[in-house]
Order: structure tokens, then sequence, then C-alpha cells
């Protein structure tokens, strides 16, 4: 615990104050031919361009306020990405040193963003070798530089209940500020804190919503058979501690294939270019169709922008390379 004490309230002096509130537009054109009604929540309308900046600060405030962090204190995390950007991004403003352990699936854009936010990477080349993947490993390395970095925090997105409080507290109540009722709320899964958090505020809410999990195929968040995935941010190697599968009511799981062709219909539909996971999200909707009653309303959250993904999903080549050989 740092004796260096700051206060929480400074994050939202500056660029903090400006996460949340995003728009949800209507997909009116990519779902024209469909008797329902889709409302796409734009999280990459947050300062560091992704629904992670929510956790990111709730996170982050608590600690301060808690007396964890401090000046001073070392953030750590272990990231595919987004997170990642959210944390530097908050770290350079209160001036604590932030270091991200990443893996090869991390693009080359996010990189870029968390170093120019003086975040620190620190690679892990090698994957578990009991799981085959990198998560597990990942953490495994946090654990260590947590042990061997003094004043060091780990934010832990994977167990930390301010991930999911985040979104109870803000993302839901957003959406149901928006719209007239949700009958269908589709959103991806990683580190289950989205998912998890508006689940709670609808049951606490008492709303009929139904919870559509979308989940990359090859992961092992619901018990799906282990498997190898692209795209970093949907899907996970572990069932993260955030996870309420009795909160969920139905999970479609989409392939890399599926994340792409979404985000090109989005993009040539919509004109929104959105990441990799929102991609995934629009194709667990043309899997539903005909299972959601007509004059339904559909919200979908729309993680992160697509920019960070065009030397992949939107690189004709690296696709034909990667995911159609």
């Amino acid at each position: 615990m740092s004796d260096h004490r700051l206060d929480e309230a400074e994050l939202m002096r500056g660029i903090g104050g400006t996460i949340g509130r995003t728009p949800a537009v209507p997909l009116a054109r990519l779902f024209a031919d469909e008797p329902f009604n889709v409302y796409a929540k734009l999280e990459m309308f947050n300062p560091g361009g992704s629904s992670k900046d929510r956790p990111a600060l709730s996170i982050l405030r608590e600690a301060i306020r808690s007396g964890q962090v401090g000046r001073g204190s070392t953030v750590i995390e272990s990231s595919s990405g987004n997170m990642a950007v959210s944390l530097a991004q908050l770290c350079r403003y209160m001036g604590f040193r932030f270091v991200c352990v990443v893996d090869p699936r991390t693009t080359i854009s996010h990189l870029r963003l968390i170093r120019s936010l003086g975040g620190e990477i620190d690679l892990v080349d090698e994957p578990d070798p009991v799981s085959g993947d990198y998560l597990p490993a990942r953490i495994r390395r946090v654990r260590e530089l947590c042990d061997t970095t003094p004043n060091s925090f780990w934010t832990n997105q994977y167990g930390n209940p301010n991930n999911f409080l985040s979104h109870y507290e803000t993302t839901m109540p957003e959406l149901i500020a928006a719209l007239p009722r949700i009958d269908y709320l589709f959103c991806g899964v990683s580190s289950c804190g989205t998912i998890r958090g508006c689940a709670e505020k609808i049951k606490d809410s008492g709303l009929d919503t139904k919870i559509v999990a979308v989940d990359a195929v090859g992961s092992v968040i619901f018990g799906g058979d282990r498997g190898k995935r692209q795209f970093p941010g949907l899907g996970a190697a572990l069932t993260p501690s955030l996870s309420k599968h009795e909160l969920i009511d139905r999970i479609v799981y989409v392939s890399d294939r599926d994340c792409i062709e979404g985000c090109l219909a989005l993009s040539a539909k919509e004109s929104i270019v959105a990441g990799a996971s929102s991609g995934g999200v629009v194709a667990a909707i043309r899997a539903m169709k005909n299972d959601i009653p007509p004059g339904s309303v559909c919200a979908v959250i729309l993680p992160d922008r697509g920019e960070r993904y065009l030397d992949t999903v939107y690189n004709e080549e690296w696709v034909q390379q990667h995911v159609l050989s």
C-alpha cells in the first residue's frame, strides 16, 4: 500500500472526465431487411477508443482511494491491447509508471499507442506449455513483475470487481436511458466485465432483456473446445472469475472469418469502422435472426475502433494468408 496518497477525484479533472456517455446509434441499413431493430453502443467514442476506458478508470480510482496506488506507484496489467491503452492513458495523466504484459497477437497499432502514452511493453513470446495459450503465461509474468517491482499494483481486469461494476454503473444505465426498451443485449466476452456488469444491472432493474454472450470459436470461457484464435479481445484461454454463466440466456460462437465479415458489413452499410469483436457481435445477430421476434429491440455493444486492425481485419492480404488459407 502506498504512503504517497492522491485524491482519486484527480482522475476526473482531465481526460478521465470524458469517459462514458457514448452514443447508441441505429444499424438501420445493416439490418434493413429484418423485422427487428438494432442499436449499437459505440464505445469507440471513449477517449482511449474502447470500452476498456470504463474499467480502467474505475479500477484506478478505487485503488487511489484505498491507498493501493499513489505517487511513485507502478501499475501492471496483462492485456491483449485495449485495456493497456486505457491504463496507459490514465497512468500517464496521473504520473504513474505503467507496464503492460502482451503477447505476439497484440496488434502493432496497439503497441504503438501504448508506447506513445508512456507505457512499457513486456512481451511474453512463449505460450503456456499446458494450455498452449498465451494468457496463463502472461498472468504468470504479471505475478513475477509484481513480486520484483516495489510499490506495484496489478489492476487484474480478469478478477477485479471494479471491472464489471464500471459497466453496472455507467454502460447499462446509459443504454437503458437511450432506448425505449431492450429485448436483447448482444455482448462479446473476454474478461467478462462488460457482460457481467450489464447483466447484473438488467436483473436488478427488473427488465426482461435476454442476454446473448458472443464468444470466439476456440475460447474456453463457457467450456468450449480450446483452439487457435487470431484476434485479441474476444474469447479467453481460461474462465475469468468475473464470469457468471447463470446470468446469460444464450451463447453464440463466432469464427475469425465471421468477425471479418461482420466488420466489413459494418463499414460498407453503416460507415462504422470497428474492431474485430464488433464484427463478431454483428455475426451473432445474423446467426440468431430467425429466433428474434418481429418488433424486438436489440442493443449491441461495439467495443472499439477499427483503426487498430487496419493491418489485420481490413488488410485483404493478411486475411487471405491468416484466415482464409
